[in-house]
């Protein structure tokens, strides 16, 4: 079993590296025929030279875990991407003007790239509160909940300390009662966090009920995740590692450890010692069993993980893999509320989504 898996793991690494030395090559090339062609530049050697470096960028980055080239990397990983849109139709243009006005169809693409960057790092940078009101049907002694939840802030080289205050800053505007992360506070490797001193930003987070959270599968790539919970326990965020808690006597919190995690609990043995007529919110970073969960009872489940996408057409993938790869899902009495994240993985870009912290209204009755 574990030799397919390694199998399977390497083959997926060269179809990546197949896929993406083809999208390097084609951007490249068509590059080079806009160049030479509008304006007869003629330096191919010192051309060829710079689109190695900006296609090696990205790979030199994560071995030094140099920033700067991860981004630069991420940059051309997304001008390569939206070529295979791009290009075909600009070359479609320039056989349909018959071979005319090659110099103005380049710039027109030029400006798309600017449109996509500029919206991009606006999205990406700039969250939004996401509003959900539900209605759980459990008697407790408050009538409703305040929660704010966020997710996948992928804290590391590219998203650091100044979005990490954008997310304190809308914590105290919103005054929620209670705050759960479901799940990847950490880009893979805990040292970025700890060398930039991100705890003490993220310290502030602060809510009378108290600051839950859960892994996700960044939290766990690094090897890092005992020194990640470690660490998240002394800023005073409880992250629970499939454990359950109980607030006010009357509510349950429970945070399953991520699906990375092969020896994870199932839901059912988490809940079975359970008082079922008390409300049961659930932690679970990637939103898999949402079948299991209403079956056993739970009544509210945060995810994360999808990004809903991040980047258009990426949104159309999750929305083929998940039953619900973004926003509110009722199923019987479970609510399966999906966010888009905090951070962003990879480029600091969104488009067709946005960078969003999600506020749940919550109504017992």
């Amino acid at each position: 079993m574990e030799r397919a898996i390694r199998t399977m793991f390497i083959l997926a690494i060269l179809l990546f590296l197949l896929l993406y030395s083809g999208m390097s090559f084609f951007f490249g090339s068509m590059g080079w025929i806009w160049l030479k062609h509008a304006f007869g530049f003629r330096h191919k050697t010192t051309y060829t030279l710079v689109i190695l470096a900006l296609s090696l960028a990205i790979f030199v980055g994560y071995s030094t875990s140099a920033a700067i080239l991860q981004t630069i990397g991420y940059y051309w990983l997304i001008l390569a991407g939206f070529g295979l849109i791009l290009l075909p139709f600009a070359t479609l243009l320039f056989y349909l003007f018959k071979k005319k006005g090659i110099r103005a169809i380049g710039f027109g693409v030029i400006t798309v790239y600017i449109l996509i960057f500029s919206f991009g790092t606006f999205y990406a940078w700039s969250p939004v509160v996401q509003t959900y009101e539900i209605s759980i049907e459990k008697n407790v002694e408050r009538d409703d909940l305040k929660i704010l939840m966020a997710s996948d802030f992928h804290l590391g080289t590219i998203v650091g300390k100044n979005h990490l205050k954008r997310f304190v800053h809308l914590v105290e505007e919103t005054r929620p009662d209670i705050v759960l992360l479901p799940g990847d506070l950490i880009d893979d490797h805990i040292e970025p966090f700890l060398k930039e001193e991100m705890g003490d930003m993220m310290k502030k987070i602060d809510a009378p009920l108290g600051v839950y959270a859960t892994l996700g599968n960044h939290d766990y790539y690094g090897s890092d995740n005992k020194i990640i919970v470690e660490e998240m326990e002394k800023l005073g965020i409880e992250v629970l590692t499939d454990e359950v808690t109980m607030i006010e006597d009357e509510i349950y919190i429970i945070g399953r450890n991520d699906d990375t995690d092969k020896n994870r609990v199932d839901i059912e043995r988490l809940v079975s010692s359970l008082d079922s007529s008390k409300p049961m919110f659930m932690l679970d970073h990637q939103p898999n069993e949402l079948d299991v969960a209403a079956f056993n009872g739970i009544d509210l489940i945060l995810s994360g993980h999808t990004h809903r996408g991040q980047l258009f057409p990426g949104n159309l993938i999750t929305g083929m893999l998940y039953e619900n790869d973004y926003g509110l899902l009722k199923k019987g009495d479970l609510h399966s509320i999906v966010s888009s994240g905090f951070g962003t993985w990879g480029p600091p870009l969104r488009l067709g989504t946005r960078s969003e912290v999600v506020i749940i209204n919550v109504e017992f009755k």
